[in-house]
């Protein structure tokens, strides 16, 4: 019987499905499995390095990485990241043999847009660069989105990630414009995750454009997706981000496409409550 031994590295993981939806996936094809997850909130001396050399040698088929290592699990990856996503500076699943750095957020986004939404994007605002920004930004891009605005605390990682992408970074003072001007929002900041709460985008912002993102799926519903939904906006879940990660993620660590048809409606009832 194949076996995957995996795991999930990140803060506040406690809410993550990715270990059910991986679980159905290896139930439908007689794969036995195991998962481990990482939590690192609050530890500051966490060495991501050692600690994914150590899964390593331990015999891990790979392990998940989420917020807020994507771009140190690319940094571990180096040359072994996957032709299309080496210049994205993220990373979210790491296959140990043979060695190979995955992007499946950025392939996932992808799926998920043309699945729900099915249409160009347009001008888009993007609030964040950090890891999950690394995937949508550019998979927006290669979507035909422009101009794409981007802006985070952290300036300097909205503007590397405009010079890596095509995007352009602004001042968050000028977010407002930006959103005002875009057809498209798009959340790529922890806002609104459980426990942090709040929400990137000002409602009463939110009255001209026609959809909105929002990376986050634990809640479901976030603020901003709930505003953005009120004010007649079409809108894109994290959750429905994680579903096709989640398939991609599965094909990575086994080489096995699972069938769109059979596992979405199995994954759906992991949705958030």
């Amino acid at each position: 019987m194949k076996t995957l031994i995996c795991g999930l590295i990140g803060d506040n993981i406690g809410n993550s499905r990715l270990s059910r939806a991986l679980s159905i996936m290896c139930g439908d094809h007689d794969i036995e499995f195991t998962f481990t997850p990482i939590d690192t909130k609050g530890q500051d001396a966490f060495d991501f390095d050692a600690q994914v050399d150590l899964l390593r040698h331990d015999g891990w088929t790979g392990v998940t990485v989420t917020h807020p290592w994507k771009t140190y699990a690319a940094d571990w990856a180096g040359d072994a990241m996957v032709p299309g996503t080496e210049t994205l500076g993220a990373s979210n699943t790491l296959i140990f043999s043979p060695l190979a750095g995955f992007n499946t957020d950025y392939t996932g986004f992808l799926s998920a847009f043309s699945n729900v939404l099915d249409r160009p994007p347009g001008a888009v605002a993007v609030a964040g660069a950090g890891g999950v920004a690394r995937a949508v930004v550019p998979a927006l891009i290669a979507m035909g989105a422009g101009p794409v605005h981007v802006w985070d605390r952290d300036a300097e990682r909205a503007r590397d990630l405009a010079a890596r992408t095509g995007a352009t970074a602004i001042d968050i003072a000028d977010a407002a414009d930006a959103i005002l001007d875009a057809e498209g929002l798009a959340n790529c900041t922890p806002a609104g995750m459980d426990p942090y709460g709040g929400t990137a985008f000002d409602a009463a912002l939110l009255d001209r454009q026609a959809w909105a993102f929002d990376a986050v799926y634990t809640p479901t519903d976030t603020p901003f997706l709930t505003s953005a939904s009120g004010a007649g906006l079409a809108v894109l879940t994290g959750f429905d981000l994680f579903r096709f990660m989640a398939m991609q993620s599965f094909e990575a660590y086994t080489g096995i496409a699972p069938d769109p048809a059979t596992t979405l409606p199995k994954l759906n009832e992991l949705r958030p409550r």
